[in-house]
């Protein structure tokens, strides 16, 4: 039981290797559902297709001889919608509830949007359940635009879409933050301005717990995570520390950076992360750039370009609204290095971004003069 009259009825799945086929989820993902029982009873969000028996199987135990009254679809991502279908044929009597957009939507993913049985819902509308009055919030692009979310006023309880997820499945024990934070820069990142929003309209609320659509029901010290959910959607760094992301051919960048990172260690920088993009996780590489407050990019000129890897984990980068952070460049180049220019162009949407100059350039493999740049460039990043 979540609280008075609220339950748990999601599913958790190991079997997935890949969520939305990029993110490696090593712990697996829980797809989350809700049963409100009250004088009506409403369901809170599907689960993802293969879970479709499990799922009514968790809410026929729950509700016994009784059966919901409604479904309310906050998300329209298959891992939340795609057992409607399954639902309303078990439930005929059922009334379908979300928003004018995610009808539209259902037409498109299953070929239904129930119009005859259908409830229509927006921004301040209320559904009466008996003790219980569910309130609905407008979430648009928190991270598909017919997102809402529901504000049970009885318990104090959010419901909140994708919101406050996390990769892991429920039965697995691991740090809430860094699978939260992974997710969210992953997933959400883009949106800040819009969580933002919502986190303003969720300032006016009393709140008990938190109720997302992947990961843990949240109940303690709720302030920790909406403090972090604003870092995140501000782009502000949340820790003190410098990330060095790199691409290495020969192993002449690799020992430059390698050797920066311990002179930055040994100048007392208080978090050095090292990430070769060619070999991590590039979900990972984006999760410590968005947590550190600066971060090194180490790269070769390649074909008058920059390292594919490197390309890709700056596009990962702009594309989820980076700034607010100080960046250096270290080149590699053997004839026309040009590396640097490159990557500082490829930045130039970024948002309050503090440059470190002059770059290091290397020419082929380091020399007198390139260790005295890189010990240069510790001491700059080791500052206050």
């Amino acid at each position: 039981m979540i609280a008075k009259d609220i339950y748990y009825v999601g599913v958790n799945d190991h079997a997935i290797d890949l969520f939305e086929g990029q993110y490696t989820v090593p712990n697996g993902m829980s797809y989350n559902s809700y049963v409100i029982v009250d004088e009506k009873i409403a369901v809170m969000d599907s689960v993802d297709a293969r879970f479709g028996e499990e799922w009514l199987n968790n809410i026929r135990t729950v509700l016994g001889e009784r059966t919901p009254d409604y479904l309310i679809i906050q998300h329209m991502e298959p891992d939340h919608s795609a057992n409607i279908v399954t639902f309303t044929n078990a439930f005929p009597e059922a009334t379908v509830v979300s928003s004018a957009k995610a009808f539209a939507m259902m037409k498109s993913f299953y070929g239904n949007d129930y119009a005859d049985r259908r409830l229509v819902v927006a921004e301040g509308n209320t559904l009466v359940l008996g003790t219980h009055t569910l309130s609905f919030i407008a979430a648009p692009m928190v991270h598909w635009p017919e997102v809402i979310m529901t504000y049970d006023t009885t318990e104090k309880v959010v419901f909140s879409a994708d919101g406050f997820g996390k990769f892991g499945a429920l039965d697995t024990e691991e740090d809430w933050a860094c699978e939260a934070r992974r997710y969210y820069i992953g997933i959400v990142g883009k949106y800040g301005v819009q969580v933002q929003a919502v986190l303003k309209k969720a300032a006016g609320l009393e709140i008990q717990a938190i109720c997302p659509l992947h990961g843990p029901v949240l109940k303690e010290n709720l302030s920790y995570y909406i403090n972090l959910y604003d870092i995140w959607s501000s782009y502000r760094p949340e820790d003190e520390g410098v990330v060095i992301a790199y691409t290495s051919v020969y192993g002449n960048t690799k020992k430059a950076v390698l050797q920066l990172a311990e002179t930055l260690k040994a100048n007392g920088c208080p978090k050095v992360a090292v990430n070769d993009l060619a070999r991590c996780d590039m979900a990972e590489a984006v999760e410590d750039a968005f947590r550190y407050s600066k971060l090194v990019l180490a790269t070769t000129t390649y074909n008058g370009d920059i390292f594919p890897f490197m390309r890709s984990f700056i596009e990962h980068l702009t594309e989820r609204g980076y700034s607010n952070r100080t960046v250096a460049f270290i080149e590699n180049g053997s004839w026309a290095p040009r590396a640097a220019k490159i990557m500082g162009e490829m930045l130039e949407k970024s948002k309050n971004i503090t440059y470190v100059n002059p770059s290091v350039k290397i020419l082929s493999a380091l020399n007198a003069e390139s260790e005295a740049q890189l010990n240069a460039l510790a001491a700059e990043l080791c500052k206050a």
